[in-house]
């Protein structure tokens, strides 16, 4: 017997607009509770990228983009996902994406690896994202230290940059700015 796929409305219902929880194939999962090293990563990260991108275009800064975290998105009528890290460029979306879930394809996404979730990251959302045509998919594992930056391309994604730690990178699509690496992780103040 086929089972009924769940929508937003089923996972509004159960956990109402502010839920930890997402759509996957139909099926809602709730995601995992962030460990302390998660959460750092995630505010670390959107700092280095908002206090030098989401803003408007000009002064010090190259500004452009609205972001935001656990900004629930849909996709696709079983696909709605709640990303660690996400973005919309202003002169694509000239105010903040609205509503809930928000259903204007973003820009960039960013999600960090949480242990035993690595699927949702590397394949589901993959895929889905792909389908959607998400410009730039990043994925950050905090055991390895690593940042890596995915483009769209028609056949997949493409891997545009793997970093370590210790680097300074320009990383899609936010290259207008060198980012160092040990700043997203805390191992170094941000001093710009």
């Amino acid at each position: 017997m086929a089972t009924r796929k769940a929508t937003a409305e089923d996972l509004r219902a159960a956990y109402g607009e502010d839920g930890r929880a997402e759509v996957i194939h139909g099926e809602i999962l709730p995601k995992v509770a962030p460990m302390a090293v998660h959460g750092r990563l995630e505010m670390r990260v959107l700092a280095a990228l908002s206090r030098r991108f989401d803003r408007s275009v000009g002064d010090r800064w190259p500004g452009g983009w609205w972001l935001g975290t656990e900004i629930h998105v849909i996709y696709e009528p079983h696909e709605l996902y709640c990303h660690d890290g996400v973005g919309w460029r202003r002169d694509r979306c000239p105010a903040p994406p609205a509503g809930w879930p928000v259903e204007l394809r973003p820009d960039w996404v960013l999600e960090i690896l949480s242990p035993g979730h690595e699927r949702r990251d590397r394949f589901d959302k993959w895929r889905t994202l792909h389908r959607a045509g998400v410009p730039h998919y990043w994925i950050i594992d905090h055991e390895t230290r690593t940042l890596e930056v995915h483009r769209w391309h028609p056949d997949g994604y493409l891997s545009a940059l793997v970093t370590a730690p210790g680097e300074a990178v320009r990383a899609e699509p936010f290259d207008a700015v060198e980012l160092r690496v040990a700043v997203l992780f805390g191992d170094e103040d941000d001093d710009e």
